[in-house]
Parts: structure tokens; sequence; C-alpha cells
């Protein structure tokens, strides 16, 4: 199943929470803090949305660092996405 998302939407993949702390405690399920990068797996066509003109930013592939509480959390069988609108996204992580 794939995910198209519409106008200047964007679906990500979270990244992986930090299992341990910089001194090397293992945390908990319940303890990890949700994490605020992802993958870009799918980006909408953008155009005009509330009458503006929005050309998109991000390409699919890019790892990128969005608002902590933004999107929607998104289940398709065993996978977990997240659907945000591209100005959620606040950096693209460049290597």
């Amino acid at each position: 199943m794939k995910l198209a998302p519409l106008g200047d939407r964007v679906v990500l993949k979270q990244l992986e929470a930090e299992e341990k702390t910089l001194s090397g405690i293992v945390l908990p399920d319940n303890a990890k803090e949700k994490p605020q990068q992802a993958e870009v797996l799918e980006v909408g066509p953008g155009g005009m949305v509330d009458g503006k003109e929005v050309k998109m930013q991000v390409k699919k592939g890019d790892k990128v660092i969005y608002s902590k509480y933004a999107g929607t959390d998104v289940k398709l069988g065993e996978d977990k996405y997240i659907i945000v609108k591209q100005s959620d996204i606040l950096a693209i992580v460049e290597d």
C-alpha cells in the first residue's frame, strides 16, 4: 500500500528513538522522547494551497527535523507514518 499526499503534505517515517542516554543508561520505552527526525517517504504536488502558491522544498529521501507536535500519526498494517504540512518541517539534515 502506498500513501500519496495531497497539496503541501509530506509523508514521513520517524527515525528510531535513542535507546541509551549519553552516560549509557538504557531507557525503557515509556521514557523515550519522541524523536523529531524523520525520513521523507512521499511528497505532495504543492500548487495552490489556501490561495498561495506552494513550491515543495523537500524531496523523497531527505532527512528532516519537524515540529514536535506536528502532523497526524497514521498506521497502515504494521508500519507507522506521520503526515505533516511542509510548513511543519523546520530543517533538512545534510550529511
